[in-house]
């Protein structure tokens, strides 16, 4: 079995898995995680597979780009603009990165903790 096969946001992507749906497009899908760490907390995954930025080449600043853009368009929508909210890209297991598909979190909603 592929890696992909296996990867729960590839699941979910494909609809073989549950989850909540608050933006799709050809390259990006956002849905809220299922374990929130604060009152808005919204994933942003390529829909094709991608593990780590290691991977990605020259040509996916488009993507990274339009990820962040997607993650602004979901702050506003959500409320958490004016106020603030964090965007989070994880590498790793010592940098907390529990899916090996690179994601970005949004995160908001409440005053935020230090980072670290």
């Amino acid at each position: 079995m592929t890696p992909e096969a296996e990867c729960i946001f590839c699941k979910i992507v494909a609809g073989d898995v549950p989850s909540t749906s608050v933006y799709r497009d050809d390259s990006v899908m956002a849905f809220e995680d299922a374990q929130p760490v604060a009152p808005t907390h919204i994933l942003v995954v390529p829909t094709s597979h991608v593990g780590y930025l290691s991977e990605l080449e020259g040509s996916s600043e488009k993507l990274l780009g339009h990820m962040v853009l997607v993650a602004e368009k979901i702050a506003a929508e959500r409320g958490v603009r004016e106020n603030g909210y964090r965007l989070v890209i994880n590498q790793g297991r010592d940098a907390g990165q529990m899916v090996d598909h690179l994601h970005l979190h949004l995160i908001g909603g409440r005053r935020l903790g230090a980072l670290g």
